[in-house]
């Protein structure tokens, strides 16, 4: 009787390769030929899958997307108080332990790939503003944001805050460990919140 192959699980295993050849030599490593032997397949079978390098690429980076995602349902499903809620939902954004910070990495690349592949063109499609806002106002609509916040302001901090604290955990992982990172991030929320 013939192997059942889960081809989904394929592709997120092809996926990981990428990320890897990626993390070890940059997005210009990340051809087919080397992404192939990566994760152990013949040009082939990896063709099976993704029949241009473009297709592969963008799995590769929308899985990173999507895992997160995945993450950040667990932390909603869960009965967190307000803010503590909020707090550990943008945690989810930062790359707080190893398995985070490989896909920050994988993510940066790609959207410097992006960047300078679209010039111009180029739009930023994280959602992570979008999620940053959606938290704010989930904090106001419950009664736990102090009054004289300006919310699009806060917004626009907030956002910034994530990304400036991703990009020094990323470039500094030893001054800016996972527990300092979310220690930053815990008291930002603390402080724009009533006692």
């Amino acid at each position: 009787m013939p192997k059942k192959i889960d081809h989904e699980a394929r592709k997120q295993d092809i996926a990981k390769a990428t990320w890897q050849v990626i993390m070890d030599g940059g997005i210009e490593a990340a051809s087919v030929r080397n992404i192939a032997k990566k994760a152990d397949l013949s040009l082939g079978a990896l063709r099976h899958y993704f029949s241009t390098q473009e297709e592969l690429l963008d799995y590769a980076m929308e899985l990173v997307k999507s895992r997160c995602e995945a993450r950040i349902m667990q932390v909603i499903q869960q009965n967190y108080p307000p803010k503590q809620l909020v707090t550990k939902v943008l945690l989810e954004l930062l790359p707080i332990d190893r398995e985070s910070m490989a896909e920050m990495q994988v993510w940066f690349a790609f959207t410097l790939h992006l960047k300078y592949k679209q010039g111009d063109a180029f739009r930023q499609t994280d959602g992570i503003r979008e999620a940053v806002q959606r938290a704010l106002h989930f904090l106001l609509d419950n009664g736990h944001l102090k009054k004289d916040k300006d919310l699009e302001k806060e917004t626009e901090k907030l956002y910034a805050l994530i990304d400036g604290l991703a990009i020094h955990r990323f470039l500094n992982p030893e001054h800016f460990s996972g527990e300092y990172t979310a220690e930053i991030l815990t008291e930002y929320i603390d402080d724009l919140c009533r006692e």
